[in-house]
């Protein structure tokens, strides 16, 4: 760059700056604005100073503009606005904290990953998920007894993004024993990440739950993990009195491909949700038993084209195995 183009570069910066110190808040918001048109890294320290505005939407435009400028001094801005006395500003603060990319980010959301406040930890958990550091294993483990449900749940997904064997203990507790089902259920997905048969017990209790998104989460995971233990409560499943549970379940009897499955799954493809009777198509051809291709002839004349396609491709692969 030369000279002329540093000093218009610092004449800009310069006017900037003074239309972000203008005594009228409408000035410096549409300043903000302005900026956000022509803003290159030169320009976030300006977005960064407007956090600290006396007004609330002008903080509001900066937190969503420093979204696209991840830096140490931006992150350290948007932080404390998780307290702002402003509600769209906090919820703001919390958004751009979920979009981090960059791994050193973490440092300064550890630093609050303690708080006792609700909204600020679900916000730093949040943020801490997506960029699955090792270090915010402890505090997520201790996050796991917030007496907050919402805190409850996101310190269990990013247990779940860790993977850390050190949690299932916890997460399987969670899973059989929270009062409230939406944290159950994220439990119950988080153990996924299992080693063997260690989570079976707390996937088939959780198969039982009486709140059908957690036994249609447990029937996924027990498919993921493909454990044979498993095959007796999931052809159970598919009498779940929800389709959802039913639906998951003949996924799972799929995956396992045990020929135990294929009578069950027979009944399962004459049910009147196409959806269901797709999915039973599906994991009858994944199992492969021939003794599959009379139901699954008669089932090609199904009034359901999506249902007719997957009864074809589960022929398909039964003849091409047999």
């Amino acid at each position: 760059m030369n000279a002329a183009a540093f000093a218009t570069h610092d004449d800009e910066t310069e006017e900037f700056r003074t239309r972000l110190r203008h005594a009228d808040a409408a000035v410096r918001r549409i300043a903000v604005l302005d900026l956000i048109d022509v803003a290159g890294d030169e320009h976030a320290p300006l977005l960064v100073e407007a956090l600290a505005d006396s007004s609330a939407e002008v903080r509001l435009e900066a937190v969503r503009a420093l979204e696209a400028f991840e830096s140490e001094a931006s992150v350290a801005g948007i932080v404390p606005l998780l307290t702002d006395e402003d509600i769209e500003v906090r919820e703001a603060a919390a958004h751009a904290l979920s979009e981090l990319k960059h791994a050193g980010s973490a440092v300064l959301l550890l630093a609050h990953a303690y708080d006792e406040r609700p909204f600020v930890l679900v916000a730093i958990l949040r943020g801490l998920r997506e960029l699955r550091v090792a270090q915010s294993f402890e505090p997520a483990l201790q996050a796991l007894a917030h007496g907050d449900a919402l805190v409850r749940r996101e310190a269990v997904a990013v247990l779940g993004y860790l993977k850390d064997s050190r949690a299932l203990a916890a997460l399987m507790g969670l899973a059989a024993q929270d009062p409230e089902p939406e944290v159950r259920r994220a439990a119950t997905g988080a153990l996924g990440f299992a080693q063997g048969e260690e989570a079976l017990p707390a996937l088939l209790s959780a198969l039982e739950d009486p709140t059908w998104q957690v036994r249609e989460e447990a029937a996924t995971t027990l498919g993921k993990l493909r454990l044979p233990n498993a095959l007796a409560q999931l052809i159970s499943a598919l009498d779940d009195p929800y389709w959802q549970v039913r639906l998951r379940a003949a996924r799972s009897l799929g995956r396992l491909r045990d020929s135990q499955s294929v009578v069950p799954l027979l009944v399962t493809l004459r049910h009147e949700i196409s959806n269901l009777r797709k999915e039973s198509a599906l994991a009858l051809g994944e199992i492969g038993d021939a003794a599959a291709l009379p139901g699954l002839l008669l089932a090609e004349q199904d009034t359901d084209p999506e249902v007719r396609k997957s009864v074809r491709l589960a022929l398909e692969q039964i003849r091409a195995a047999t």
